[in-house]
């Protein structure tokens, strides 16, 4: 995947257009409004490498050559390029037949459980596993907003090697997780229903907010916190509270004789 094609810019963009053009990509794809979750994940780690100045450059480094650039020569099959000083031999002969000699970079996969609070947060996890060279240890830096079963791949943390971790998100009592939205199930009193109320709710954030429920509310309407969802630092989705009711057991007989009533009357 080339990066800068990803995002429609050019090798030699700046900062702020390599900036621009993500934000018009992403408010265009971004699951949300419609968007391909995949195609989104695409523009996000174009994002990510090309406007952190290191690991542009890493990125940045011709493939099959050398570091620090030199002359290219075009005539050989898959391109050549030489530059004074030391040289390696099977980078030479991979680049000039084809790559057909190169070096396999040992490639080591795990998989990582989340809860939901750790995908709102972000995190930091350290992993101790067994390589070719011995145990490892490796500290990683999970973002925000993490898709269960999103793989993501770790550059430079094994020597000579590359760490592919999966992550797992555990299901959550309270919330139900659709892209950056959360949805919580409340439950409400159907006397409540009818004549209006507050309810306080806590978010996923910690914080607590007085939610108003309006006289005549139906069953299963479905109320909206707006931006108290998941984010993955660029958006932040919504809470959203779909509406249960209830039948309290101690209603007093006289307000279902005052409902009884009522209702009678509007006949």
């Amino acid at each position: 995947m080339d990066h800068y094609k990803t995002l429609g810019v050019d090798r030699n963009a700046s900062p702020d257009e390599i900036r621009q053009a993500y934000k018009k990509l992403a408010s265009i794809h971004h699951p949300d409004k419609g968007g391909d979750t995949a195609r989104f994940q695409e523009i996000q780690s174009a994002y990510e490498t090309l406007s952190d100045p290191q690991k542009k450059s890493e990125y940045d480094i011709p493939k099959g050559g050398f570091p620090g650039g030199g002359f290219s020569f075009n005539g050989f099959p898959g391109g050549f390029s030489f530059q004074t000083g030391p040289m390696n031999i099977d980078d030479i002969f991979g680049q000039m037949f084809g790559g057909q000699r190169h070096h396999h970079t040992p490639t080591y996969k795990t998989v990582v459980n989340l809860t939901l609070e750790q995908v709102y947060n972000g995190d930091q996890q350290t992993l101790n596993f067994a390589t070719n060279t011995g145990p490892n240890s490796v500290r990683i830096d999970i973002p925000k907003g993490i898709e269960n079963g999103q793989q993501l791949r770790y550059d430079n943390l094994i020597p000579n090697g590359v760490l592919i971790v999966e992550f797992r998100i555990y299901d959550h009592p309270k919330f139900q997780r659709n892209g950056l939205n959360l949805t919580s199930e409340i439950e409400v009193d159907v006397l409540d229903l009818i004549i209006g109320t507050t309810i306080d709710f806590q978010t996923i954030s910690g914080k607590t907010f007085n939610v108003s429920i309006k006289p005549k509310t139906q069953p299963n309407t479905t109320l909206r916190i707006t931006g108290q969802g998941l984010t993955n630092g660029h958006y932040n989705g919504d809470q959203m509270l779909l509406i249960k009711p209830f039948v309290s057991d101690n209603i007093d007989n006289d307000v279902i004789i005052s409902i009884l009533k009522s209702k009678n009357k509007g006949n």
